[in-house]
């Protein structure tokens, strides 16, 4: 024990150590700075994260965090749940890779100025202030975080660019906020986990902020890489950090659930589905 309270505190001395050795000066505060540095994965780690993540609940994963010291991180606000439910196949369910948007309420003007097309205001607000630029970097696994604006009726999510992003590669979306469309979204089955549901557009309404930059969603801290599972249960976000740690847990926890509720399915007779297979 007291060998763990040392290391811990040479650690703590050597972080806060280098925090103060770069620390910025007035002149770059002033312009601006991001305190949390972004991390970047190749396509074969996130690949392998996510195998490890394959049939992972939210329930195990809860779990998993607990074990490694964690308890309560990670676990978005219940107030956003699936847009829509398979209870078939389970196709509302998802695992990726977080890549992170965030949409801030917007102070420019709300409507096109005199004389002004409202498709060619529209349109310029979209490409300009309001744009996508995070598809770029969607890859196969990846899951869109997007922090917006929870307080207005906005539906910065639809049926048409959530498709795009699925058919970029992405998994999944989790929002704070709404997305409308939302019976079509449900036919097309892309997984989509929201606060609200709403109407109205992005122009006039909210501006992009940044792109794979840590987000908060739902109380929780996301940061570009790390590990988001969603299914009906809500959605948990795994720092990248811990993730193989907390998928071996889980794995363990998820195989001695299996193997009790197949017991009991065999003692009932009742035929058995793939969720104790």
């Amino acid at each position: 024990m007291k060998k763990k309270i040392v290391l811990l505190f040479i650690v703590s001395f050597a972080v806060l150590s280098g925090a103060d050795a770069q620390k910025p000066d007035k002149a770059a505060l002033a312009k601006g700075i991001n305190f949390i540095e972004t991390r970047t994965y190749s396509a074969e780690d996130d690949a392998r994260i996510l195998e490890l993540y394959k049939n992972l609940r939210v329930a195990d994963v809860s779990d998993g965090l607990d074990m490694v010291g964690l308890p309560g991180t990670g676990l978005v606000n219940p107030e956003i749940q699936a847009c829509w439910v398979d209870l078939k196949d389970f196709k509302h369910v998802f695992r990726g890779i977080a890549v992170t948007v965030r949409y801030v309420p917007t102070q420019r003007p709300a409507q096109p100025a005199p004389g002004e097309d409202f498709s060619k205001w529209e349109g310029n607000f979209y490409s300009v202030y309001s744009h996508e630029a995070f598809t770029q970097v969607l890859k196969p696994g990846s899951a869109v975080v997007i922090d917006d604006v929870e307080d207005m009726d906005i539906g910065s999510i639809g049926s048409n660019n959530i498709l795009g992003w699925y058919k970029a590669g992405a998994t999944g979306v989790v929002t704070d906020a709404g997305a409308r469309d939302t019976d079509e979204v449900g036919l097309e089955g892309v997984p989509l986990y929201l606060r609200k549901k709403g109407r109205g557009i992005r122009p006039g309404r909210n501006e992009i902020e940044s792109v794979n930059r840590p987000v908060s969603i739902g109380g929780v801290l996301v940061c570009p890489g790390d590990v988001v599972v969603a299914d009906g249960d809500g959605v948990v976000v795994v720092p990248r950090a811990v993730a193989e740690k907390v998928a071996e847990y889980a794995s363990k926890i998820l195989s001695g659930d299996k193997a009790g509720r197949k017991s009991l399915y065999e003692s009932l007779g009742r035929p058995l589905d793939k969720t104790v297979k």
